[in-house]
């Protein structure tokens, strides 16, 4: 009921003001003279697409619509190897953020060879990382937009749901590229770009360093005073 009310009471929807452009009108130049041949304008970089995948066909839970859909192999594998894969079929009314495997691929690839070692120690990881993608609630494209702060996950860590731009709804640093994909009891699931990691996993990114103090000397007073 927190997660809820936090998403449910953050700001509604935004409203997008789309700015007027105006356009100049260039005046026609003398009969007598030759026109200039107009400069043409730089064009404008074009914004990089999100990733895009079919729509996916929603199972009776989250790990059997997952395993049947072709963008999730290696996803499947780390649920398996990481012991959510039965929670994952038997808990109605959550959500998973669920990343795709060029999502995983884009992992260090190091990083992604020790989270899939068949070890205790890779288990626990690989486990704390795919729950920090998991909320204990439902929350689907109508509850994040609009919305934007922290939501607690069932690793005990909160990531940060920004749906102020209803085009580009975001968790942390990762796209969500599709969204309410709603399975058979209950659970929701929102496809992501990027993986999500803990700040408390190993593989997090280290914090940047706080800038250093100045160490230049103070100014001296003037002479006499």
């Amino acid at each position: 009921m927190t997660l809820l009310r936090l998403l449910t009471t953050a700001a509604a929807a935004a409203t997008i003001v789309c700015p007027a452009v105006a356009l100049a009108q260039a005046s026609a130049p003398p009969a007598s003279s030759a026109a200039p041949p107009a400069a043409s304008a730089p064009a404008a970089p074009a914004t990089p697409a999100l990733p895009s995948i079919p729509k996916i066909a929603a199972g009776a839970d989250i790990y059997d619509t997952l395993k049947a859909d072709g963008h999730f192999v290696l996803l499947v594998k780390a649920l398996d190897q990481s012991g959510l894969a039965g929670p994952l079929q038997k808990y109605p009314n959550i959500t998973f953020f669920a990343p795709t495997d060029d999502a995983l691929k884009a992992l260090p690839p190091d990083v992604l060879d020790k989270l899939m070692a068949s070890n205790d120690t890779a288990a626990n990881q690989l486990q704390q990382i795919l729950k920090y993608h998991i909320i204990g609630a439902v929350v689907d494209g109508p509850k994040i937009k609009g919305a934007k702060g922290p939501v607690a996950t069932i690793e005990g860590q909160t990531v940060l749901i920004d749906g102020g731009n209803p085009d580009d709804l975001l968790v942390n640093n990762a796209d969500i590229i599709q969204t309410d994909v709603k399975t058979g009891n209950g659970a929701v699931i929102n496809v992501l770009d990027k993986v999500l990691i803990p700040p408390d996993s190993p593989y997090a990114a280290p914090a940047a360093a706080p800038a250093s103090a100045s160490t230049s000397a103070p100014a001296t007073s003037p002479a006499g005073t």
